[in-house]
Parts: C-alpha cells; sequence; structure tokens
C-alpha cells in the first residue's frame, strides 16, 4: 500500500517533465509550406520586429514556443504545469528570461531552446507586459 503513493507521484512527475520536450524540429510545421515566401509576400507577424527587447522574428519565437514550451505554459501562454507568461516582460528583461532559458528554473529543465532561438523566444516573452 505503501507503494501506490510513490509509483503515482512518479508517474505524474514523468508525465510533467515529458510534456516539456525537447523538440529539435527543424522542418516547418505541417500545415505551413515547406518552400520559402518571398519578403513581399510575406505577412506582417513573420518580419523581424524591432522593439526595446531587440530585433526578433516573433512568428518563429511563437512556433518555437508551441513546439517546445507550450506543453507546461499553456498554448497562449496562460500556464498549466509551468507559470503564466501572458506578461512577463512585464516582470523580468530579455537577459532575465534568456538565463531562465539556459539554466532552468524550478522544475524547469535547463537548455530545452539554445542559441538564436533562446534569444528570439527571451525577445519576444520580454514583450509580453
Amino acid at each position: 500500500m505503501k507503494r501506490i503513493p510513490f509509483v503515482l507521484t512518479a508517474a505524474v512527475l514523468a508525465f510533467s517533465l515529458s510534456a516539456c520536450g525537447t523538440s529539435k524540429q527543424t522542418q516547418p510545421p505541417a500545415q505551413q509550406p515547406a518552400t520559402e515566401t518571398p519578403a513581399a509576400e510575406k505577412p506582417a507577424t513573420e518580419t523581424p520586429s524591432t522593439t526595446p527587447s531587440g530585433s526578433y522574428d516573433a512568428a518563429t519565437a511563437e512556433t518555437m514556443f508551441k513546439n517546445t514550451c507550450a506543453g507546461c505554459h499553456g498554448q497562449t501562454l496562460e500556464g498549466a504545469v509551468g507559470p503564466n507568461l501572458q506578461k512577463i516582460g512585464s516582470q523580468l528583461n530579455k537577459e532575465q528570461i534568456l538565463g531562465i532559458l539556459e539554466k532552468g528554473k524550478g522544475s524547469m529543465p535547463p537548455g530545452l531552446v539554445k542559441g538564436k532561438d533562446a534569444e528570439n523566444i527571451a525577445a519576444w516573452l520580454a514583450d509580453k507586459k
């Protein structure tokens, strides 16, 4: 009988951590065309944004977030297993968010996104105010 809570806790923990995932997707999602759209035809959301947080590609950041982070933070940043990120930019700046992406925090493991992808997501999240 004492093993049941332990097994249940282990199962919940395993499920929670697997939801964060480490997607290394290099191809566009299935619903998007595989060919590159000429810059003149791209919607405004796919052009790099220059804001106080720096220049970033909002469409790429959102796609990376949904593929890698949404399992814990929700599709609309509303929070699930992880905290709500809808207004995270009013609490943390780009560098602080990048530090969390690189080093992890609480139950969030480090290095789920790296390099330019991490910088892009950090700048995108820093503008969520």
